[in-house]
C-alpha cells in the first residue's frame, strides 16, 4: 500500500525542526492557497499552516454519515481501509485469515496512552471527524471527494487506530471541545489536525483556531510537508 511508502516521509516531515528548515534555505514551496493544485506538496511550519487556513463559521446543517462512503477496498486486495490501517499500525501483527479477517495482535492508542489486545477494542479514527469535515467545507464536495477523505490512505496522518473508548469520547468534537486525555499526545494531535485540514483545504471556525493556537503555543513549531488532496 502507498500508506506504507509515505509513512516514513510523513514522520520525517513532522519531526523536522523549523530551525533546520531555515538553515538549509530550502526553495520556496507553494502555500496552500488558490495557486496550489491537488498533488502539490506544501512545506511550511505548523504555525504558518494554521494561519493559512481559512477562518469561517461552520455550516452544521444537512450532515449524514452516509454521505462519506468509507471502509472501501480501494486496491481490491481483500482488505478494506480500516483493515489496512490496523495492519499498518499493529505493534504486534495480527493473524490474517480469509477475507482479511484479523485476530490477535496488539495496538497502541496514543490518545489515552494505552495498549489494546485484539482489533475489537480499536477504532479507526478520522483525525478530522466526518461531520467536522462536512461543517468545514466538505458539504460542497462531490461524493467521490468525500469518499477519498473518508478512506485517505495517501497520508498516514489522516487515519489512526485508537481505543474505541477514546474515539467515542472525541466523537464529532473539534480541538476547542476535546483534547486527548493523554497530555503527552496533544502536540501531535493538534499538529496533525492542522495537517489534515491543510491537506483537504478545510476551514477552521474562530473558536477552533483559538484553541489550536493555544495548544500549539507550547509545542515545537515543526516544519510539515503536506501533499494537497484537493
Amino acid at each position: 500500500m502507498r500508506r506504507t511508502a509515505v509513512l516514513a516521509a510523513a514522520v520525517t516531515a513532522l519531526l523536522l525542526p523549523a530551525t533546520a528548515h531555515a538553515a538549509h534555505a530550502a526553495p520556496a514551496h507553494p502555500a496552500p492557497g488558490r495557486a496550489a493544485a491537488p498533488g502539490d506538496t506544501v512545506t511550511l511550519t505548523v504555525s504558518e499552516a494554521l494561519d493559512a487556513l481559512d477562518v469561517a463559521p461552520e455550516d452544521t446543517t444537512g450532515y449524514k454519515r452516509s454521505y462519506f462512503r468509507h471502509w472501501i477496498d480501494a486496491d481490491r486486495d481483500g482488505c478494506n481501509t480500516r483493515q489496512e490501517v490496523l495492519l499498518e499500525e499493529a505493534v504486534e501483527a495480527p493473524e490474517q485469515g480469509a477475507g482479511c479477517k484479523l485476530t490477535g495482535g496488539l495496538w497502541y492508542s496514543a490518545y489515552d496512552d494505552t495498549y489494546i489486545n485484539g482489533p475489537g477494542g480499536t477504532d479507526a479514527d478520522h483525525r478530522v471527524p466526518l461531520k467536522e469535515a462536512w461543517d468545514s467545507g466538505a458539504a460542497g464536495w462531490t461524493p467521490a471527494e468525500r469518499q477519498d477523505f473518508a478512506n485517505d490512505l495517501g497520508d498516514p496522518r489522516s487515519l489512526v487506530m485508537v481505543s474505541a473508548r477514546s474515539n467515542r469520547s472525541k466523537g464529532e468534537k473539534d480541538p476547542a471541545q476535546w483534547q486527548p486525555p493523554a497530555a503527552g499526545n496533544r502536540c501531535e494531535y493538534n499538529t496533525l489536525w492542522v495537517v489534515v485540514k491543510t491537506r483537504f483545504r478545510l476551514s477552521v471556525d474562530p473558536a477552533e483556531k483559538t484553541a489550536l493556537a493555544g495548544e500549539l503555543a507550547d509545542c515545537p513549531d515543526d516544519v510539515v510537508a503536506v501533499e494537497l488532496a484537493r
